[in-house]
């Protein structure tokens, strides 16, 4: 699991960035229902966390001086995204990109920041809050952060919503994989799907079942072999069935 851990500040006086307390802060705010926060987008129009309720949201905290670590988790993640979407679609899941430098990340900087990322996805948005917000947020989210002569140090942390705004599992660093993107928001959409019995949702499940990582294309694809297997079997079963059923009787007809 890496970690975004930058050098401590040599500073006197700036507290030191200790990995292992941020991450049970981190760890310890799984389970927490989130209030319902206000953002602006870089339009400076106004966004709230309950705008995305009902489906899965992924949050990403960033400062947009960074020129390294928060740059590199974004592309990553992107992938990531990027691979979801294609599996499970745009309108299923949200990502929440948030600046948590109030004083530089204004909403026209966040969308600068979206833009220098390259990310065009759109259920994927920039957002700026004010240091009330901020503060509280990252609190409840166990987002850790000081700062540090680099700018700050802080856990490359990804927060997993459910449908409800609360948290279901935090994701750790800079090179997240596909799967750990993808597989999470898998279980959350199977389990909506699940909630209600309808044609709609079986179909969303067996879908989703069927939705399988390919480590060579480092994507998901959709793979019915499973349930052509079990159709061959099935079909096998019923003709041997139908044969010994024949046989048995022609026998008992050629008994005298």
């Amino acid at each position: 699991m890496a970690l975004n851990v930058g050098a401590l500040s040599a500073n006197a006086g700036e507290p030191e960035f200790d990995d292992k307390a941020a991450l049970e802060v981190s760890r310890a705010a799984i389970g927490r229902q989130l209030a319902d926060y206000s953002f602006k987008d870089g339009e400076s129009r106004p966004v709230k966390l309950s705008d995305f309720e009902g489906q899965p949201v992924l949050i990403n905290m960033v400062y947009t001086s960074c020129s390294h670590y928060c740059p590199i988790t974004t592309q990553t993640l992107a992938a990531g995204v990027e691979a979801a979407i294609d599996a499970l679609g745009e309108d299923n899941f949200s990502v929440l990109t948030i600046g948590f430098d109030v004083r530089n990340d204004k909403p026209s900087r966040m969308r600068a920041y979206g833009r220098e990322q390259n990310i065009d996805f759109p259920n994927w948005h920039f957002l700026a809050a004010d240091s009330e917000t901020v503060l509280a947020m990252t609190e409840q989210t166990g987002f850790i952060y000081y700062p540090s002569a680099q700018g700050y140090d802080h856990l490359a942390q990804t927060t997993l919503l459910d449908k409800d705004g609360r948290i279901v599992r935090q994701l750790y660093g800079t090179d997240l994989t596909v799967p750990q993107v993808v597989e999470p928001l898998k279980r959350l959409r199977a389990g909506q799907a699940a909630e209600l019995v309808t044609v709609d949702n079986i179909i969303e499940r067996i879908r989703l079942f069927c939705t399988l990582y390919d480590p060579d294309r480092d994507a998901y694809r959709f793979d019915w072999s499973f349930f052509v297997g079990l159709a061959i079997g099935t079909l096998s079963i019923g003709l041997m069935t139908t044969f010994f059923i024949n046989q048995l009787l022609l026998y008992r007809r050629a008994r005298p």
